[in-house]
């Protein structure tokens, strides 16, 4: 299932829906992308879950800063090594 930042933007501004509800939300999307991909994908089919991950993390960061903060510098690490 293709992601985009509508998903994301759709789940922030639910306003019945408590901050932990939507960073599970959030979270399963990240999770999803990253479970469909497999050792047939193509390399721009992993670059571009990494791109929606990003955009999830800044999502998350908006709701719990200290997660989606730490979840940004994983990433970053993981690009530097």
């Amino acid at each position: 299932m293709e992601y985009s930042e509508n998903n994301i933007d759709k789940i922030l501004s639910y306003k019945s829906w408590k901050t932990r509800r939507k960073l599970d939300a959030l979270l399963e999307m990240d999770c999803i992308q990253y479970t469909n991909l497999g050792i047939d994908s193509s390399k721009k089919e992993k670059e571009q879950v990494k791109r929606n991950s990003r955009k999830i993390y800044k999502a998350i960061k908006t709701l719990n800063k200290r997660m989606g903060s730490e979840f940004l510098m994983a990433m970053d690490k993981e690009i530097m090594a």
